[in-house]
């Protein structure tokens, strides 16, 4: 979805138009999240570093991502 159409969606006046766009957010969020993960363990970041850039526990963003 594009960031134009994602954000008329947000502001709709129609409840299950702005919670569709509200759940394609989430899972945007999580998708670059992931990916920024990623680089930063790729780049030698510990889970403790990770933790507070993201502002969690170094023990949460390992149980979520240190598969």
């Amino acid at each position: 979805m594009e960031t134009r159409e994602l954000s008329a969606r947000l502001g709709s006046h129609d409840p299950a138009v702005g919670l569709r766009a509200v759940s394609a957010l989430r899972r945007l969020a999580e998708q670059v999240e992931a990916a920024a993960v990623a680089r930063a363990r790729g780049q030698g970041w510990s889970w403790e570093q990770i933790g507070d850039a993201l502002g969690v526990s170094r023990q949460s963003v390992h149980a979520k991502y240190g598969k």
